[in-house]
């Protein structure tokens, strides 16, 4: 029988003290907020030892971009990702090219595809982000790419690199932060 987790209160929200299962409503966990990056709630863990602690096989977590905000600098991760549009408009930059995407569009990423995505339209993109932690915990790292189209949107690294410092350097590190009322519908 798998006992239910305990969640401990912080600042930032709810997070996960110890092994089993548990639930949380998205508003009421840690968030991560970047300037000029949106915010996301990390579900399945904030750093490497929480990961690896308790959430070693899948990766989930919410974001919410602004309209002509970048999620991310543009990258390709060693394990697929899957995501899926529950509100609003994004742009798609993908292998570079770009696509449009509307609420319920679905983007999967095998293993090694470059992307990002870029908030679009008159309010926030909220996806829903999931990815295999399989190879990453194996130690294939994250690697970020230049790209003539992700640099049109503010989502091109500085240059080709997997350290996560050189390529969101210009935007600044991901802080926990609580929930605030309006990042979700």
């Amino acid at each position: 029988m798998v006992l239910e987790a305990s969640l401990s209160a912080t600042e930032q929200g709810l997070v996960p003290a110890s092994d089993g299962w548990f639930v949380v409503n998205a508003r009421e966990a840690r968030w991560l907020k970047r300037p000029g990056g949106g915010v996301r709630v990390p579900l399945t863990g904030i750093d490497a030892a929480q990961v690896q602690a308790w959430f070693p096989m899948l990766g989930l977590s919410i974001r919410v971009v602004a309209p002509g905000e970048p999620s991310t600098a543009y990258h390709a991760e060693a394990d697929q990702e899957g995501f899926l549009v529950l509100a609003g408009e994004a742009i798609l930059i993908i292998e570079g090219e770009e696509r449009a995407l509307s609420q319920w569009d679905f983007v999967h990423c095998p293993p090694g595809t470059r992307h990002a995505f870029v908030g679009a339209g008159a309010a926030p993109c909220v996806l829903l982000c999931a990815g295999s932690r399989q190879r990453q915990a194996q130690g294939s790292p994250t690697s970020y790419f230049t790209d003539p189209v992700a640099a049109r949107h503010n989502a091109s690294p500085p240059q080709d690199t997997q350290d996560a410092e050189v390529a969101y350097a210009r935007i600044g590190r991901s802080v926990p932060v609580g929930y605030q009322p309006g990042w979700l519908p």
